[in-house]
């Protein structure tokens, strides 16, 4: 049996380097959608259209949001505009979701950096993705140093977010199981797919107060059936209440209901992510009433071909 609430007296690191003593209770169970970043035609940030999307998402049970995963286009975003983004959606959000934030950089002191600077702008928790640039040294010592350090540094708990898919990188179930040790690194966001490891993961920190994430809503149900305790889903940006359907399904056990729901989210699911990625999601938010807008440049709108093989994967599943 897994534990899903955290509670935990740490020793951290203030800016001013002296040790304080912090006291978390996070729990991170449940549906959490990675909020894309609403962008005008000139690609500034349109604040009153993600007042707009969050105040929607405000109805549905989500556990809270996910701020600066790989769909809110963080990698595109300068410092500043990621913690200010945070500070809005802190204010728009219902006082019972828990807002996860992205702090991840490429070096462990510009982590360090901005996870207290997302923790002093109301995060609860933060996600921290694997650093990718050099790829070939990011060896498991460096990835134990890294998170290491950020976690000893941090006023909040600590997320780990392995995404093999955009880094290059999956963070190994020995580094993972290690770093779970931490009492300040509570759980993984675990997008790579394998529903093998994320059982393994489960089963090797259920001593610890250590909860796995899974990082899709393809694979949703399998990673709940192995002990994940819930989801950072991309098509929680617009399948909200379908997914929380799921969720307690799962949790009433009412197994045929829960797979027929899951069939039917696989195949949006893949359009939105690993198919068209954050193009496809933004465009598929307008379907649902929800404000996607463009990109960020580089990333390209959907050609018309595409937004057609997109649409059709809802259509054909019953959500259009």
């Amino acid at each position: 049996m897994w534990r899903i609430g955290v509670q935990r007296s740490i020793i951290v690191y203030s800016n001013s380097r002296t040790l304080v003593t912090a006291s978390k209770n996070v729990d991170i169970s449940g549906i959490f959608p990675p909020i894309v970043t609403p962008f005008d035609t000139d690609e500034s940030i349109r604040y009153d259209y993600l007042e707009e999307n969050i105040r929607r998402w405000n109805s549905i049970p989500f556990k809270g949001y996910a701020v600066h995963g790989s769909n809110g286009e963080f990698a595109y975003l300068s410092k500043e505009e990621r913690v200010e983004i945070l500070k809005h959606v802190k204010k728009f959000a219902t006082d019972d979701k828990v807002i996860i934030a992205g702090s991840g950089c490429e070096s462990t002191r510009d982590t360090i950096q901005l996870s207290n600077e997302m923790a002093s702008a109301g995060a609860d928790a933060l996600l921290v993705i694997t650093p990718c640039f050099y790829k070939s040294g990011m060896s498991n010592p460096a990835m134990l140093q890294h998170y290491t350090k950020v976690a000893d540094h941090s006023p909040v708990p600590i997320i780990l977010y392995s995404v093999p898919a955009n880094t290059g990188i999956d963070l190994s179930t020995e580094v993972i199981c290690k770093l779970a040790e931490h009492p300040n690194i509570i759980g993984v966001k675990e997008s790579g797919g394998d529903v093998a490891k994320i059982g393994l993961m489960v089963h090797k920190t259920k001593q610890h107060d250590f909860s796995v994430l899974a990082g899709s809503g393809g694979f949703f149900l399998s990673a709940r059936t192995v002990g994940a305790v819930g989801a950072i889903a991309a098509v929680a940006n617009v399948l909200g209440s379908e997914m929380c359907q799921l969720d307690q399904l799962f949790k009433d056990g009412k197994t045929k209901e829960a797979l027929s729901l899951q069939h039917r989210i696989i195949a949006p699911n893949a359009a939105v992510t690993r198919m068209f990625n954050v193009p496809g999601l933004k465009k598929s938010m307008e379907w649902f009433g929800y404000y996607g807008g463009p990109t960020r440049s580089p990333l390209q709108p959907l050609t018309s071909d595409q937004e057609k093989l997109v649409k059709a994967s809802f259509t054909e599943n019953g959500f259009l």
